[in-house]
């Protein structure tokens, strides 16, 4: 039998979806001043690989993954990603009902994985509590994060494989 221990920190990463430069820069400070500082981001990535987003949020989609130099339990998922549900809606226009303008995704980075949060069951998903899943949405093999059948088809991309990468290093080097 293995002797139960808790869970090293991890290195949580938020990526946001917007149309809207001026409001990822807006939430981007707000999570600044909940989680701490950022100690990486990326630039504003063009978002074309799904339309999923289009009737809420518009075209022209970008986005943004930002990381932060406090380490923190993987046990905080499920309330960081109410969290961040909450944010959206504050932050939504009212047309009949609630519309997004920004999509902020939660997940976190270990050594050997990369975790998202989702509000969504499926085969591949683990349901942690408060009505949220967990989903490895990439894993670190040889050198590098690789997808699975079930990656969403930009996490899939060199572009972000090497985003996730270099917030790896980063990480490594503060578990130490």
């Amino acid at each position: 039998m293995g002797a139960v221990r808790t869970h090293k920190p991890v290195k949580l990463v938020i990526g946001m979806i917007s149309n809207e430069a001026d409001l990822i820069m807006k939430v981007e400070k707000q999570l600044e001043g909940r989680f701490g500082q950022i100690d990486f981001r990326t630039a504003l990535l063009d978002f074309s690989y799904t339309d999923y987003y289009a009737p809420e949020m518009g075209k022209d989609l970008k986005r943004q993954f930002v990381s932060f130099r406090r380490l923190v339990s993987p046990e905080q998922l499920p309330r960081i990603k109410h969290l961040t549900n909450k944010m959206e809606l504050g932050l939504s226009r009212e047309r009949g009902r609630p519309s997004r303008r920004i999509n902020i995704d939660p997940g976190y980075i270990t050594d050997a994985k990369l975790v998202l949060a989702t509000t969504k069951d499926n085969s591949h998903r683990v349901y942690l509590n408060e009505g949220i899943f967990a989903e490895i949405t990439l894993r670190y093999v040889d050198k590098s994060f690789l997808p699975w059948e079930w990656t969403y088809r930009d996490y899939q991309t060199k572009e972000y494989v090497d985003i996730f990468n270099e917030i790896r290093k980063i990480y490594l080097q503060q578990a130490k």
